[in-house]
């Protein structure tokens, strides 16, 4: 299995998604991210202190999403936000998801 210590593949296009037991190997490098909709997607709620605090980590990701050209589904309120990856273009998850989740949880600052 490849490190995370790399930057997102642009050239995803073609693919296939990762099969579970794949996707399963990579969840366990990221384990506070769930596996959802049949290991289609990765999940994971982050919870703050306050809506500002909420609101700052969802700029950030949406920055970060925007430099590296994938794009996670966000959804946030008081206190909380849910970042949830696949890859489109190939209907499931890719090793970049995982890639981005673990830039994702990086903290704000």
């Amino acid at each position: 299995m490849r490190p995370f210590n790399k930057r997102l593949d642009a050239k995803v296009g073609g693919g296939i998604p990762l099969a579970r037991d794949e996707a399963l190997r990579f969840q366990a490098q990221a384990p506070d991210w769930e596996l959802r909709d049949e290991a289609r997607r990765i999940e994971r709620t982050f919870r703050f202190h306050n809506f500002r605090e909420a609101l700052a980590f969802v700029q950030q990701v949406g920055e970060l999403a925007e430099s590296e050209g994938h794009h996670p589904d966000i959804s946030f309120g008081w206190g909380r936000a849910t970042v949830s990856l696949s890859t489109k273009k190939i209907k499931g998850l890719h090793e970049n998801d995982f890639i981005m989740a673990r830039y994702a949880a990086r903290p704000v600052g």
